[in-house]
């Protein structure tokens, strides 16, 4: 990796990096707060009366432990779409930014070879991701020890924090392959980013009812089920969205050192 590059990049996205981890702050420690058991028969009421709209955002089953609330109330939807903008705004910020302002002759200028280059910028956009899921693992840990202690079944809420991650990373690898592969800033970003918000909606579109079903053969946000890794299954399928990951990052980089560049 370059140093100078990577030393640079980490100032110029810290701040955005920490406006993330305030937003998630602020949802997670909301709705951990929001926890109690006697909340299920409240919420399956209301689930009744709208339950499209409850399966589409992925909470369709409150939970009778507090793991289980967390991993349908705040993993289900939202610790998907907020770290997705933020990957989005990265990959932005980290390669397609250079190119639309011509610094992207700076950057191909330097001794450093492409790959370095191609590699570092990968690095910090895969730190950030890694950040922002270590930090709501430990916030939402500590907060329900604090509030409901004995209540957290850490090593179940570990496995959906793994799964937050893979899923997140596979993102980040769509969006990083996509910004290496095209040249114009629009299909740069949108391809990849594109994607990826297809591919959760698809996920939401499945929950609706039995006739969108099939739709889950054709995202990826399958393979991640919150709610079934805080009951200790669907580990397996993580691994899909890891390998996937490391492929489209692998991918990315060799797309980057190879391709003609305008600069």
């Amino acid at each position: 990796m370059s140093g100078a590059l990577l030393k640079k990049e980490l100032r110029a996205n810290g701040p955005l990096a920490a406006i993330f981890l305030g937003v998630v702050t602020l949802y997670g420690s909301m709705i951990t707060s929001m926890f109690d058991p006697k909340l299920g028969d409240s919420l399956n009421i209301m689930m009744e009366s709208m339950p499209e709209l409850f399966a589409a955002f992925g909470m369709s089953n409150p939970g009778a432990s507090l793991t289980q609330f967390l991993a349908n109330y705040l993993y289900g939807f939202l610790l998907i779409a907020l770290p997705l903008v933020m990957i989005l705004l990265l990959v932005q910020r980290l390669l397609v930014r250079y190119t639309d302002r011509g610094a992207m002759a700076w950057l191909l200028a330097s001794p450093t070879p492409r790959w370095k280059l191609a590699l570092t910028q990968a690095f910090v956009l895969v730190a950030a991701v890694v950040l922002l899921v270590a930090y709501m693992t430990g916030l939402c840990g500590i907060l329900a020890e604090v509030l409901f202690p004995g209540e957290l079944e850490f090593d179940r809420f570990a496995l959906v924090n793994l799964g937050n991650l893979g899923l997140l990373l596979f993102f980040a690898g769509l969006c990083f392959c996509s910004a290496c592969l095209f040249q114009s800033s629009g299909p740069a970003l949108w391809v990849g980013g594109g994607l990826s918000v297809a591919f959760v909606l698809l996920d939401m579109l499945a929950g609706v009812g039995e006739q969108a079903e099939f739709v889950r053969w054709f995202t990826p946000v399958t393979l991640y089920d919150p709610v079934a890794l805080a009951n200790g299954e669907n580990v397996l399928p993580l691994a899909g969205l890891y390998l996937g990951a490391v492929i489209l990052f692998a991918a990315g980089v060799v797309v980057f050192t190879r391709r003609d560049i305008c600069v």
